[in-house]
């Protein structure tokens, strides 16, 4: 089997295709083994074409725009850390302009389409944070051009979805308080 953008695909132990690894320029042109999700029952393959194409077309400004989100998360987390007095937790982050620095970016991006909310295709990377070190950090691009969702690692594709609210849709990073 061929998926456009990737190539030959194989399926993995949970019924998703896998590509080879392939250079993400986003993540500094990491090989990563992208995972693709629904796409034979899918009514609109083309939609994945596009966004798998779009996501690897991207360069590091689609993160660097993202990063006032991340750092928002990173702040939080790290409150919260102060707050319960446990300073063994906390790492010291300046601003969102070195936020980057302390994530371990996930190499295997997640290509499924949004079956309960805005039918869009996005791609999910599960990423390791300094900050966060048992949820995480997922970073979500709508149609693979844009970052539209930042947090913990939930395995929601949005906000609103993670939220059950539709008055968060286009909300990046949404408090959990």
């Amino acid at each position: 089997m061929q998926i456009p953008g990737l190539g030959p695909v194989l399926v993995d132990d949970v019924g998703w295709y896998q590509s080879e690894p392939v250079p993400v320029p986003v993540l500094g042109g990491e090989r990563c083994r992208i995972a693709v999700e629904g796409y034979d029952d899918d009514p609109a393959p083309e939609d994945f074409h596009a966004a798998i194409r779009t996501f690897l077309a991207l360069d590091r400004s689609a993160l660097t725009a993202a990063t006032p989100s991340i750092f928002a998360y990173y702040r939080d987390v790290t409150d919260d850390i102060v707050a319960a007095g446990d300073d063994d937790w906390y790492v010291e982050i300046e601003g969102p302009h070195d936020v980057l620095d302390h994530i371990q970016f996930g190499d295997n991006p997640i290509v499924s389409r949004d079956s309960y909310g805005d039918r869009h295709v996005y791609v999910s990377l599960v990423c390791e944070c300094d900050w966060e070190v048992e949820h995480g950090l997922q970073i979500v691009f709508r149609d693979g051009r844009t970052v539209t969702k930042v947090g913990p690692c939930d395995g929601h594709l949005t906000n609103a979805a993670a939220y059950a609210d539709d008055s968060l849709d286009g909300v990046v990073y949404c408090p959990s308080r």
